[in-house]
């Protein structure tokens, strides 16, 4: 009789428990920091005056805030890109924190470090959850980089996030969460394999109250884009498979939203925000759900801008861009690469420079603002084809264009190439290696290629011809703030 009461109450006990969490009595409040540009490129004396701002907004946190706000947690989001003094701030809010998330991309995994260390040394018992890019490509390893987060999220978030919180207060086991790192004894134990979220129409919109404090849109002290500014993600992951970029297993299956649950989360953004960055590696991946997504946004008379950041070049057609203009397109970025078929070929880009001018010209004649990516340093590249990539960008109707070393990612094909031919060892520290000579990558020393990037941007921007287009681009359009912007960079 005593053994069937003390399991009678055991059970009482573990149902009264659950119910106090599903009410909401064991709810915790959770600070979520985006970390995405860097802490120490925040705090250097060059950015005193807050030049750096962040665009777009934090919209991967925003994902997993919504999720647990949707279980009723309370949280907070300090983006320090936006905070003129950011340790302030987060120090300020730890006083009323059960557990802090942070995002970690791996060039500024260093940085997250800085800002974890400085929370354990305000609480050494408050939980630090990591997340982003870095954990998704280095899953043990980023716990290494950053000994003090406590727990690891490999993948997407959305969901697991909530199974961790739950093992935080006792009621899940970390083993058996999938995409979960995290440290015990001294050790970094793991859960199940990660999974991916097959049916992304089913996440709940961003927590996008949660950031309305922050002016997003500028581009140093200029709005850039039309205030105010928010971001969102259409799809997730690529269908191609361009050499230099790395692939993790969220990133190399490509699913997207449907075109009815898009236009709903534009519906909603509209009726608080002005313009919208459409953050999406591959937005007009698929012509059919864009031109819906278009048509009915030219039917509803939309207020939105709308600015693409992922556009491929064999994507532009009259007809597609013609909505894009009616629809409200400002602004289109494209990954281009260079101006040698054989390198982009090597790439694997699977465009050609003929699509590349057809685009680019039909964005012009569609008046869009334009932005190109170019990269040196393939390793069969000389200095012909360096230059013929510099006379190429300056030969299209670009508005702006930015030029990069090529980099070599560990995940990426590139970087499991220069493995086999023994060119990298696999086991090194370093995650992104800038090609070079040095290291048999590369034609030319990593500083002979940054000094081609200088040269390229130079001959981009200090053109007569460029600088006499932008002139009359911007009193057509009856906005000075690209003028402006150049004025900025030059002086």
């Amino acid at each position: 009789m005593k053994t069937l009461k003390k399991v009678y109450y055991i059970i009482i006990l573990i149902f009264c428990e659950q119910n106090l969490y599903a009410r909401g009595r064991l709810k915790m409040k959770i600070l979520l920091i985006n970390t995405s540009v860097g802490f120490d490129s925040i705090m250097s004396k060059e950015n005193t005056d807050r030049f750096i701002a962040s665009i777009p907004p934090p919209t991967g946190l925003l994902y997993i805030a919504r999720s647990l706000e949707d279980e009723g947690h309370k949280i907070k989001v300090i983006d320090i890109a936006c905070e003129k003094n950011p340790m302030m701030e987060i120090k300020k809010s730890l006083n009323s924190c059960d557990a802090a998330g942070l995002n970690v991309f791996t060039m500024i995994r260093n940085d997250v470090e800085i800002i974890a260390k400085s929370i354990k040394n305000y609480d050494k018992n408050l939980p630090i959850i990591l997340g982003g890019p870095h954990c998704s490509f280095h899953p043990q390893k980023a716990l290494i980089d950053i000994p003090s987060g406590d727990i690891g999220v490999e993948g997407e978030g959305e969901i697991v996030i909530k199974d961790i919180v739950k093992g935080l207060n006792g009621y899940k086991k970390f083993e058996t969460l999938p995409g979960v790192f995290y440290r015990k004894n001294g050790t970094i134990k793991k859960g199940k394999p990660a999974e991916i979220i097959k049916n992304i129409d089913e996440l709940p919109f961003p927590s996008r109250h949660l950031v309305e404090k922050y002016n997003y849109g500028k581009l140093g002290k200029l709005d850039f884009y039309k205030q105010k500014t928010s971001a969102m993600i259409t799809s997730r992951g690529c269908p191609f498979k361009c050499k230099f970029c790395t692939r993790h297993l969220t990133s190399h299956i490509f699913r997207m939203r449907s075109a009815e649950n898009v236009l709903d989360e534009l519906t909603e953004i509209s009726q608080k925000y002005k313009s919208v960055f459409i953050a999406d590696d591959n937005f007009l991946a698929n012509e059919r759900r864009v031109s819906k997504i278009f048509d009915e946004l030219i039917k509803m008379g939309s207020p939105l801008e709308i600015y693409i950041n992922g556009a491929r070049v064999d994507s532009a057609n009259i007809d597609l861009y013609k909505k894009m203009k009616k629809a409200g397109v400002k602004h289109i970025y494209y990954g281009i690469e260079s101006g040698n078929q054989s390198v982009i070929d090597y790439y694997n880009k699977k465009i050609t420079i003929e699509q590349i001018k057809k685009a680019l010209n039909l964005a012009n004649k569609m008046d869009f603002i334009t932005l190109g990516y170019f990269i040196f340093g393939a390793p069969f590249e000389k200095y012909k084809e360096i230059k013929n990539t510099i006379n190429f960008a300056n030969s299209l109707p670009l508005d702006f264009a930015i030029f990069y070393p090529l980099v070599y990612a560990r995940g990426s094909d590139l970087w499991e190439e220069a493995v086999n031919e023994g060119k990298i060892n696999f086991d090194e520290e370093e995650y992104l290696i800038i090609a070079s000579s040095t290291k048999g990558l590369a034609n030319f020393t990593e500083d002979e290629i940054f000094s081609f990037c200088e040269k390229a941007f130079k001959k981009f921007y200090f053109r007569p011809s460029y600088i006499l287009r932008q002139i009359i681009k911007s009193i057509k359009r009856k906005n000075f703030t690209i003028l402006k912007y150049g004025a900025h960079q030059l002086f």
